[in-house]
């Protein structure tokens, strides 16, 4: 009987360090995805207009000269993106972080993917979702739980406002 308690342990002690380990990679290709994105950015604005960053008391708003961008509303955080893009904006942590300590203190992520009616409106569905699916992975690679993360299609996908407004992933935070 404590060989195989022995073996059970031993078991466990690989899974754990398994997961671990695929953790660990989830979370250094973000960084290196945030990175580069962030990169990209101190390049464009060396020749572009400077990053406007704009704080009203509970509202956070970040705009990205190439059209990415965040801003968070009470329970809502709004990630936009670029036309043709998935990649989340630069100083995205920031508005993840309210999600994350919304999730923490009992609530849940609803994750919603809009798009623009530029273009395609099959491959607008495709990016709008692929928004989404990436919103809700850098999330669950924080550590948020896969069970805290909703991901809902809403009714229609054609997001409101501008096109730059309409692209965009909507994370609320529901009890």
């Amino acid at each position: 009987m404590s060989a195989t308690a022995d073996d059970e342990s031993q078991q466990n002690f690989i899974l754990a360090f398994v997961l671990g380990l695929i953790a660990l990679v989830i979370l250094f290709v973000i960084g290196i995805a945030l990175y580069s994105q962030n990169h990209k950015a101190r390049t464009a604005t060396a020749a572009a207009p400077a990053t406007v960053v704009a704080v009203v008391t509970e509202t956070v708003a970040v705009v990205i000269p190439d059209g990415a961008s965040i801003r968070v509303e009470g329970g809502t955080v709004n990630f936009y993106f670029a036309t043709g893009s998935a990649d989340l904006a630069p100083r995205a942590a920031e508005a993840l972080a309210v999600v994350i300590k919304g999730v923490e203190g009992g609530r849940k992520a609803v994750v919603s993917g809009f798009h623009d009616t530029t273009g395609d409106p099959a491959l607008n569905e495709q990016l709008a979702q692929k928004r989404a699916e990436m919103v809700r992975d850098v999330l669950t690679g924080l550590g948020v739980p896969a069970a805290k993360i909703d991901l809902q299609k809403p009714a229609v996908t054609a997001g409101s406002g501008t096109d730059a407004q309409a692209r965009r992933v909507e994370v609320k935070l529901v009890d």
